[in-house]
Order: structure tokens, then sequence, then C-alpha cells
């Protein structure tokens, strides 16, 4: 596509820097990777943002000039007044949730043209308050279906509070296990309240049961919580980028995400890397305005 050649001379240095030596991995959300891939990470501000012109193209390519065709079979806009369960499960069908906090059903609605995901300082039902599940309930959101190649283009606000709301592909199979998180976000967490956190994983492949992770961050100007954005993802065979309101601000090499797997959102307590959530944030909410879904007709 035209504007991977705006990429040209970052693409270089990434090749340059994952020549180096690996360094430990920091298998934190957003932490660093090893060093195998090449990468690129904006800094700084953004600089001038797109205009949204058309809702037909993603933010970052309004003139649509790689030809994306959108997929309304993934696509949702969330403008009934229920999850449409031909499309989602309302709770992670092989998790129960990061603990203490267990994904309850109960905490998914669709209103006001909105996914809205909840934590509360409720606890799971008694029969379900076991190991290690208890004080908090979260929520989840996984698609039915299976998806790959493509551009991924969600309006979010995170929860603003101590929780984290994530936007990410999961599955395993065939031998492999691996992980697209297009944001985990920390919205009040101290210290993470205008951190983008993104991160790949491959958890096992053929021939090696080594966890391996790359991740990067971005520091926005304002707090991210205190509003909605545009998170993007472009996954291809050769690169997976990611975009911020249209403007590109990571990107690294594809050598192992080729694999279909299933979008999800999700609410979650991640004490040992954002704290604990205040009881004062809480409940708080994780709203998704829409996920839209294109392809390009020349992949398969």
């Amino acid at each position: 596509m035209n504007r991977r050649r705006l990429y040209a001379s970052a693409s270089l240095i990434g090749v340059l820097f994952s020549t180096t030596l690996a360094v430990a991995v920091d298998v934190r959300p957003g932490g660093v990777g090893d060093g195998t891939l090449a990468e690129w990470n904006h800094t700084g501000e953004l600089g001038p943002l797109p205009t949204r012109v058309t809702d037909n193209a993603p933010l970052s390519d309004q003139p649509n000039s790689a030809g994306w065709l959108l997929d309304a079979s993934q696509t949702d806009e969330f403008n009934g007044d229920a999850l449409d369960l031909q499309r989602w499960s309302p709770v992670h069908r092989t998790w129960k949730g990061r603990q203490p906090a267990r994904f309850v059903p109960e905490n998914v609605e669709v209103a006001d043209g909105k996914l809205r995901l909840w934590m509360r300082k409720n606890g799971p039902p008694i029969e379900q308050a076991s190991s290690g599940y208890h004080t908090y309930t979260s929520a989840a959101v996984q698609a039915q279906q299976k998806t790959r190649y493509g551009y991924y283009e969600v309006r979010a606000k995170p929860m603003n509070s101590a929780g984290s709301s994530s936007f990410w592909f999961a599955a395993h199979g065939g031998g492999w296990r691996t992980e697209i998180d297009v944001f985990e976000l920390g919205g009040r967490a101290e210290g993470y309240e205008n951190r983008y956190n993104m991160n790949l994983h491959v958890f096992y492949r053929p021939g090696s049961r080594k966890h391996e992770n790359w991740g990067g961050k971005w520091q926005s100007p304002t707090p991210l919580a205190d509003d909605f954005h545009v998170y993007g993802l472009e996954w291809t065979p050769e690169r997976i980028t990611y975009y911020f309101d249209g403007v590109p601000i990571r990107w690294a090499e594809n050598a192992y995400w080729r694999q279909s797997l299933f979008l999800i959102f999700d609410s979650e307590t991640m004490i040992d890397w954002l704290g604990k959530p205040r009881d004062a944030d809480l409940p708080s909410v994780f709203e998704i305005d829409y996920v839209r879904v294109w392809r390009d007709p020349k992949l398969p």
C-alpha cells in the first residue's frame, strides 16, 4: 500500500535496532520486546490529525487509497438495546477473568449506541466465588467467529479507574497460541493515565514452548479516560501497525501472527501491575462506540 512508503526510513531504523543484542523480556502489558523483530514506536505529539469525511474507510485512510472493503459481518455499531449474540459471546468462553475479578455477563450491556463493560465492587455469586475470585466483578465480550488480516477500528473510552480496559485478539490451535493486544489502558491507574500500552505475544509455537512478547507504549498528552478516541490496528502478513486517532504510533514485523484469532473486549483487575481500583472509582465502565472492520481484497 502506498502509505507504507512513508515508513521506509523508520523501517530501516527498526531493522537496525532488531540486530542489537536481545534484552530480558518484560512480560507485563506494554513491556519491552526481546529485540528479535523489527519495530518502530512513535514518540512525542501526533501532529495534525486526519479529519473524518466518511465512515466507509479507516480514519487513517479517508481517501481509501488502499481499497479497503467494509466487512459487515464483523462490524458492529452497537445501536440496538442488547448484545447481538449471533456475533458476540457475553463472556470469554475459555477464561473466567483475571483474579480477583470474575467476568460475569450481567456486567455487559448495550445502551445509548454503545457497548458497555462494567467493573463493580460486588464480588461474584457465591457459587462462583472460589479459586481466587472475590470482591470484584468485571466483563468480557468475545467474537463468535475468528478473524485475521484486515483493518480494525474502534472508538472507545476506557474506564476511569485502575482497572484495565482492553481490546485484543487471541486463540490457540495447531501448535500455536498467540495474542495481539491492541490496547490495555489503565484509565486512572497512577502513572498510567496517559499511557497507551500495546503488546504482541507468542505463548508457544511448533518447536518452542517459550513465551515471547514484544511490547510498545505511547504517551498521550491527555488522560485517555477523559474522552473517546479512535484506536486502529492494521494486520497484514508482513506487519502489524497501531493507530491512535488515525495516526500510526507503532509497527512491528509480523513474524508469527498469521493464525485466525478471536476479537475480544474486556475489563480486568490487574492489581500486580496497575494497582487495586479505588472504591470511590467504582463502578466504572469501558465504553465502545463501534467496531469497524475492513478487508484488503488482495489478501486471503
